[in-house]
């Protein structure tokens, strides 16, 4: 067996940050409160919630445009 590599975290970690974001913005109001404090008080939330969870796809998203920006600088 190999050891973890960096490619296994990613996916790891995208894979929770997937299941924990569903269970927050959608599955809460179906499912009983968990009894995980964090995890409460961002389902009962209604408004930092999306602003809580929404932060690192934006933040990946404004990385990538600043990264493209700069090659078209850099080489135009």
């Amino acid at each position: 067996m190999t050891p973890l590599d960096t490619g296994h975290l990613i996916t790891i970690l995208t894979a929770t940050f997937f299941l924990v974001a569903s269970y927050v913005i959608l599955f809460n109001a179906f499912l009983p409160p968990s009894g995980v404090y964090a995890l409460d008080v961002l389902a009962q939330d209604t408004h930092y919630k999306y602003f809580t969870l929404f932060i690192i796809p934006m933040g990946a998203y404004f990385v990538i445009a600043n990264w493209v920006g700069w090659q078209y600088y850099q080489n135009s």
